[in-house]
């Protein structure tokens, strides 16, 4: 399961703001032009379902499918039964390594998870100094691939580590750190579902404790946790089942503490053997569907948290409360901030550990394996092609299910369909998915066979991949609007597509800006999903960090998770000032009129 980005505030429309020019000024019909016939628009958005239903029916349910059928036959392609998925479970030592992947999820839950709601409470509850700052820190793994924290462990406690002799003479390859590497690839992740809940807070029900003397630990107990139980749960199967289902920190770090993503990947890239990658995707996507199904069952019982009389929460003056949680927040960004500088400085050593001396030799990625700076290339033209079409899809398919309505039983079922689709990829995890990519697209018989290894394919499973997420923010977007816009387009026969582009699109727009830049750091650091579907023309940014790892480049993986992240913060700053200049053309409406 993925986070999805939060929603701007300033799209909820207030009760006293203009309508949009667009709509205000859209002509009435002229009385001399027909109008378009009812059935051909309606038929038009029914055809526009059906063809999103269709693709996500191919690039995602069809897949999974492949998996399941590849679990069942043997090596020849003959019906098993059950048979290959008891033999893999029954085999030597294999109960044991699902018992460690399960020790390593529970352990850096239970780890990440409160360190992860102390600081989203310092940033939300308390009046830090540098909130921002201590913000973006915590954010910034989200701008690296998940192989970056096992290397900078190794440099820091590896074999030849920098503090290699606080250890005592354990070794960081193993059990705690896979842990070290999980909790700093999914912090960030339970930090922004955690902030989200604790920033909904109703200052009455914390006025109404003070007047009964309630003390800070009391109101945190009986208030403040019981309203974030469901942040606080979500967060805990997000970081379940990334740790659980992520290969990366494991394949440098892991050692001889095999786990189940690990030994997925070594059965289809070492040693061919698909239906046991097939029973390991299914076995990985037991855990994950679990914990979606649970936590949309929470999430349904919730209800709301703020009522129409809901008063902002302030937080009052506590000094000592205040330095606690700065200690906290500053211990924790300092974890983040020296694994990721460690990474970066490794990057310019020119030979560890011998020569310590400062040098781009690790940057010249053309004269060494992996795939050269044509990974780096392929990776930004895969990110930006996966944010334009990702995003056009995700909010015109969001618009069609939300704004539209379903008239007739087929049209309710075709809507009950798409919901349920569009949210299937936050169950699935990127190695599954993959590996369903392989046996559908890869087939022989599969008349799509010709896409596999290209990058349009690549593209169509990073956009299906990091669909649910998007998919939610654009949904909560247009939920935001007014329906009084939809009712003012048709009493004037305006099309609903034109509204659609002239009017619901650009009040949108901070949030498509946002799922574009969503898109597009996920595209640049994903591994699991694409590992298995590049060709040697098609090689990734993020699968050459671990392809220079495997041939013992460690330097220069350091030096692309480096090229990574300046590429992906680079562009989220350059969308972040473009969109500014947009969305204060776009959105001048909202703007009151000068007096």
């Amino acid at each position: 399961m993925r986070y999805a980005p939060t929603l701007d505030p300033a799209m909820v429309r207030s009760s006293d703001a203009p309508m949009p020019a667009a709509l205000v000024a859209a002509p009435a019909p002229s009385l001399g032009r027909r109008p378009l016939p009812a059935w051909i628009g309606a038929a038009g958005l029914a055809a526009g379902q059906g063809a999103l239903a269709l693709g996500l029916l191919l690039f995602l349910a069809l897949p999974l499918a492949a998996i399941l059928i590849k679990a069942v036959t043997d090596g020849n392609g003959d019906w098993a039964g059950l048979s290959v998925v008891a033999g893999i479970i029954g085999g030597d030592g294999f109960l044991a390594m699902v018992a460690r992947s399960l020790a390593v999820g529970a352990v850096t839950t239970l780890l990440v998870v409160p360190c992860a709601y102390g600081f989203a409470y310092g940033l939300t509850r308390t009046r830090l100094p540098g909130k921002g700052l201590l913000r973006t820190v915590a954010l910034l793994p989200l701008l690296a691939p998940s192989l970056l924290p096992g290397i900078a462990l190794v440099y820091l406690l590896g074999n030849q580590g920098l503090l290699k002799g606080l250890t005592g003479g354990a070794t960081i390859y193993g059990f705690w750190g896979i842990v070290a590497g999980e909790a700093f690839y999914t912090f960030p992740h339970a930090l922004m579902i955690l902030l989200t809940g604790l920033a909904l807070a109703d200052g009455r029900l914390y006025d109404a404790a003070r007047a009964m003397g309630a003390g800070p630990w009391r109101t945190f107990m009986t208030v403040t946790l019981p309203g974030t139980r469901y942040a606080v749960f979500s967060a805990c199967c997000v970081v379940f089942t990334l740790t659980v289902t992520d290969f990366g920190v494991p394949k440098v770090v892991g050692g001889d503490y095999n786990v189940l993503a690990m030994e997925a990947y070594k059965a289809v890239v070492g040693q061919q053997n698909f239906p046991k990658g097939a029973a390991i995707g299914i076995l990985l996507l037991l855990p994950a569907l679990l914990t979606f199904a649970l936590d949309r069952r929470l999430r349904a019982r919730q209800g709301a948290q703020l009522s129409g009389r809901a008063q902002p929460y302030a937080a009052g003056s506590n000094r000592r409360r205040d330095a606690a949680f700065l200690a906290l927040a500053g211990v924790l960004a300092a974890f983040l901030l020296l694994i990721i500088g460690v990474a970066v400085w490794a990057s310019f050593v020119k030979m560890w550990p011998y020569n310590l001396s400062m040098s781009l030799r690790s940057y010249d990625f053309d004269n060494m394996d992996g795939g050269g700076w044509l990974a780096w290339r392929n990776s930004l033209q895969l990110a930006f092609c996966t944010a334009l079409a990702g995003t056009a899809v995700v909010f015109t398919g969001a618009w069609m299910m939300e704004k539209v309505p379903a008239r007739g039983a087929m049209a309710q079922g075709l809507r009950g369909l798409l919901g349920m689709l569009a949210l299937m990829p936050m169950a699935v995890p990127g190695l599954v998915l993959g590996l369903g990519y392989i046996f559908f697209f890869n087939s022989p018989m599969n008349p799509l066979n010709v896409l596999y290894g290209t990058m349009p394919l690549l593209v169509l499973c990073t956009v299906v991949h990091f669909y649910t997420s998007a998919h939610l923010t654009a949904a909560t977007a247009l939920n935001a609007l007014d329906p009084e816009f939809e009712a003012a387009s048709a009493s004037l026969k305006v099309p609903r597509l034109t509204t659609f582009l002239r009017v619901t699109l650009p009040m949108c727009l901070p949030a498509a800006l946002d799922v574009a830049r969503y898109l597009f750091v996920s595209a640049m650091t994903t591994v699991s999903a694409v590992v298995f579907l590049y060709s040697p023309s098609t090689v990734l940014a993020a699968v050459a960090v671990l392809n220079m790892d495997d041939a013992g480049f460690i330097g220069p993986a350091a030096a692309m998770c480096t090229v990574i992240m300046a590429s992906s913060a680079a562009a989220a700053l350059a969308l972040h000032l473009a969109s500014r200049a947009l969305v204060a053309r776009s959105q001048a409406w909202r703007r009151p009129a000068a007096h």
